[in-house]
């Protein structure tokens, strides 16, 4: 008779919504809980940041993450970040950690959790002059929505990613791949996007740090400004060695006789004629569509938004240079007899200009702020009393932050928070399949402001007892303010 094989036992993950029954050895769905031996355990370490004076030791130099064996650093104030925590899902729970420590003679407490975001999001800024698409247009993964341009701000273009309405108020594929693309970008890998409809698509790559990949091209350069500031900045390097300027720009497209600073320098009149809508003198708007070449408009040969000089003015040999607000784009015409602009060879002086505009922008580059709300069921596992803990951020007595990065916390209702996710460790996200990211959160005080909220005091343990061999100990990003330091208090500033 066969023996009946017997099914290895299953334990119930109760870290999220999704409630996965994991087999011995086996991980989650969301790959951050396994069984280990019939017991659930976190996969990645808790990350603890370490502020110093020192000097980092090299490390993962020609590896990944795989190669890292341990800590890289001799810190003299560690403090233990949410990465790797663990969660407080069903809410009733205190947080995983509840660290205290003293400092510069205050106790103080750090209350750690992954918090379980559906209301989250990313804005992403793309710094371009390049048309990527119109306000309003939808953003596109896979075929599916994620969300949409956003207003354009100085030299960059930008985009609202994720949010619930993508995660949870689209189809089933909507919120997968919306939560798939957020992670992604978050984590800092690249992911190929589409904007706008199929009769003005264009294709982007973006990855946190580096540049934007748009049409196939890698982008170079961010505008040093708009057309009209572009005048004002080097009006003097072309003063005596060409008779105009026109700065081609999507937005204000600067032309120098009729510019202020034109006119301060004597520059005389040129008789020259945009084609656009004229704003104040030597400011032209909508001189032609939004596009790929020069200056962010549609154009490749920039004579097009030039009209017929006027004859009453202008003059045969007047130098004439067109320049884009990146210098990346150039070109130098001399007037005919019939004034018209004919091509000729820049003169140097005319060229080096073009350079000194293209060394005075900085590199292009894709900046990725995540975005979440901190609801209720997150602020439980802080304090019995979750408007207390919102109160107390709101006066200045408990700093947020990020994976051990500072954190934005938006006015009004609420804990929302912003954070540079450049700040923070690496692989500081992950998700559950509800599908809702899961970033860490910390919430630091002193140990008297922590119990007058009516927080868990009695599951506080002292760093000490945090640093186990499974830590993972990294260097604080320079910049970042320590949130342990008094200075981010309104205590320590006299104000009770």
């Amino acid at each position: 008779m066969t023996e009946k094989r017997e099914k290895p036992e299953k334990i119930r993950c109760d870290a999220c919504p999704v409630m996965c029954y994991i087999a011995d050895g086996k991980s989650g769905a969301c790959d951050r809980y396994a069984n280990h031996g019939g017991e659930l355990v976190r996969l990645d370490a808790l990350t603890i940041l370490e502020s110093t004076d020192q000097k980092l030791v090299p490390f993962m130099k020609n590896g990944g993450p795989d190669d890292w064996d341990g800590n890289i650093v001799q810190g003299n104030r560690p403090f233990v970040t949410a990465v790797g925590a663990g969660t407080t899902y069903p809410d009733y729970k205190p947080a995983p950690f509840i660290v205290s420590q003293e400092v510069e003679g205050v106790d103080m407490v750090t209350v750690v959790t992954e918090g379980i975001f559906s209301y989250c999001g990313v804005k992403v800024k793309i710094d371009t002059d390049r048309h990527i698409g119109h306000e309003r247009d939808i953003v596109r993964v896979e075929g599916e929505p994620i969300g949409h341009v956003m207003t354009s701000e100085y030299g960059s273009k930008m985009l609202s990613l994720g949010g619930v309405e993508h995660l949870t108020g689209g189809s089933k594929a909507e919120g997968r791949v919306t939560c798939d693309a957020l992670l992604k970008l978050c984590n800092r890998e690249a992911v190929n996007m589409v904007i706008g409809e199929d009769d003005h698509q264009t294709e982007i790559v973006v990855q946190a740090g580096r540049a934007p990949v748009i049409n196939g091209v890698e982008e170079q350069l961010m505008r040093v400004g708009c057309g009209s500031a572009a005048i004002g900045m080097f009006a003097k390097q072309w003063l005596g060695h060409v008779d105009e300027v026109v700065v081609v720009d999507d937005h204000i497209t600067g032309v120098l006789s009729e510019h202020e600073a034109g006119k301060q320098l004597d520059v005389p009149r040129t008789g020259i004629k945009i084609k656009g809508r004229r704003s104040t003198p030597g400011r032209y708007f909508q001189v032609a569509d939004p596009g790929t070449g020069w200056g962010g408009t549609n154009i490749e040969d920039p004579l097009t938004i030039l009209g017929p000089f006027n004859p009453k003015i202008a003059w045969a040999g007047l130098r004439l240079l067109m320049v884009s607000t990146t210098g990346e784009q150039f070109a130098y015409f001399e007037l005919d007899d019939d004034l018209v602009p004919q091509p000729a060879e820049i003169p140097q002086r005319l060229k080096a200009s073009a350079d000194l505009i293209a060394e005075n922008c900085e590199p292009s580059v894709c900046s990725v702020l995540f975005m979440g709300g901190a609801g209720g069921s997150l602020r439980a596992g802080v304090t019995e009393n979750p408007v207390r803990l919102t109160r107390s951020v709101k006066d200045s007595l408990t700093y947020v932050s990020c994976g051990g990065a500072e954190a934005f916390v938006w006015p009004g209702g609420g804990i929302t928070v912003m954070v540079d996710i450049l700040n923070m460790p690496q692989g500081s996200f992950g998700y559950v399949p509800t599908p809702a990211l899961v970033a860490p959160i910390e919430f630091t005080m002193r140990v008297e402001d922590y119990g007058t909220l009516g927080g868990y005091t009695g599951e506080i343990k002292t760093i000490e007892t945090i640093e186990t061999a499974r830590t993972r100990k990294v260097a604080q990003f320079d910049g970042q303010p320590d949130p342990t330091d008094h200075a981010n208090y309104r205590w320590a500033k006299g104000r009770q």
